[in-house]
């Protein structure tokens, strides 16, 4: 359940949809042992989806993004552009 920014160095609190940012990460549940995630080995195969929030202030500058090596992220938008591209 969404209960504070995603932003580590923010404190504020998910009371509405309509109040920022939601994401939606779809990532692999084979990138983690299935023992660590305490599930079934056969649960590997399927994706695992996980919602983040991100305040109205924070999305303003930033945005989530999974990766692999490091798990879930939080930079900001510039950072992500340049990474895209």
């Amino acid at each position: 359940m969404l209960s504070k920014c995603a932003n580590p160095a923010c404190s504020a609190h998910f009371l509405y949809l309509n109040k920022g940012r939601v994401f939606r990460i779809m990532r692999n549940a084979g990138s983690a042992p299935a023992s660590q995630l305490g599930m079934d080995p056969t649960f590997q195969e399927r994706q695992q989806v996980e919602f983040y929030w991100l305040c109205e202030k924070c999305a303003a500058t930033m945005t989530v993004r999974y990766r692999r090596e490091t798990g879930i992220i939080v930079q900001p938008l510039w950072a992500a552009l340049r990474a895209a591209s």
